[in-house]
């Protein structure tokens, strides 16, 4: 992790007002081929809290239309159709000067109902030692996993990825756990095929995220190691899906999250 990149993904979850319901996001500053869907993600999660003050983001269901533009702020519009006592709803917008890039609708909830508590998951394994460090360039933080994602034999369609956020108010905490989600299931649905990557994107295949949804089940806090643990369990007809659960290394489930991706190959 570097400071300027850890900086640059914090200065773009600070929205600016621009209006009713109406807020603005600058990019974050990558050599990228497009923008990154896991910014999107971020920012819908901060314009929604935005939008419904005194609720937490509850679930985030989010639609890619078109591919953004790198190095082009983003502009976030809000209504909000539902708000009770104790959920709300949120419809969100992403534009930019091209035209849409991404809708999405937000369900938020507020934390303090105390009512019986049951999970029932597999263990969480033990984190790995820091020579199984992986370094994504799209993660400004530290990252181990057990298993290499990109391997040229044919593996399982599963990945764990250990992932450490620094420590941010809580507030951030669900839009950063949304961004970390957005990179590797992908990846995991390449994993079965002998000698194919994502660093072969854009050449033996085209692939791009087109739907995103997560659900957060508890209150976090970051600066703990966090564990992302995926299965890409179909792919077929130009696309792949795959879908994860977010432990803390005491093993709480924190939160599920699934994605549908575009995988073309030529």
């Amino acid at each position: 992790m570097t400071p300027s990149s850890w900086s640059d993904l914090l200065g773009c979850l600070e929205l600016t007002p621009l209006g009713d319901g109406v807020h603005q996001g600058r990019s974050q500053q990558l050599e990228y081929r497009r923008l990154f869907g896991g910014q999107l993600l971020a920012q819908f999660a901060c314009a929604a809290g935005l939008a419904v003050p005194g609720k937490s983001l509850k679930s985030l269901h989010t639609q890619f239309l078109r591919e953004g533009h790198t190095g082009e702020a983003v502009r976030y519009e809000t209504d909000v159709p539902q708000q009770g006592r104790t959920f709300a709803t949120v419809r969100l917008t992403a534009r930019q000067e091209h035209g849409i890039v991404a809708v999405a609708t937000a369900s938020l909830h507020v934390w303090e109902e105390d009512q019986p508590e049951r999970q029932t998951v597999e263990p969480v394994p033990p984190l790995p030692g820091p020579e199984r460090t992986v370094d994504f360039d799209l993660l400004p933080w530290q990252s181990r996993a057990a298993t290499d994602l990109d391997t040229q034999k044919a593996e399982p369609p599963g990945y764990e990825l250990w992932t450490r956020i620094p420590a941010v108010r809580r507030t951030l905490a669900s839009a950063l756990l949304a961004y970390a989600t957005e990179l590797t299931l992908i990846g995991t649905a390449l994993r079965p095929l002998e000698s194919v990557t994502q660093a072969d994107a854009g050449q033996l295949f085209a692939s791009a995220v087109t739907s995103h949804t997560l659900w957060f089940h508890r209150p976090f806090d970051t600066g703990d190691w966090l564990l992302l643990r995926q299965h890409s369990p179909l792919a077929g007809h130009g696309r792949s899906f795959g879908r994860g659960d977010v432990f803390s290394e005491q093993g709480a489930l924190l939160a599920t999250y699934t994605q549908e991706a575009l995988l073309r190959f030529a």
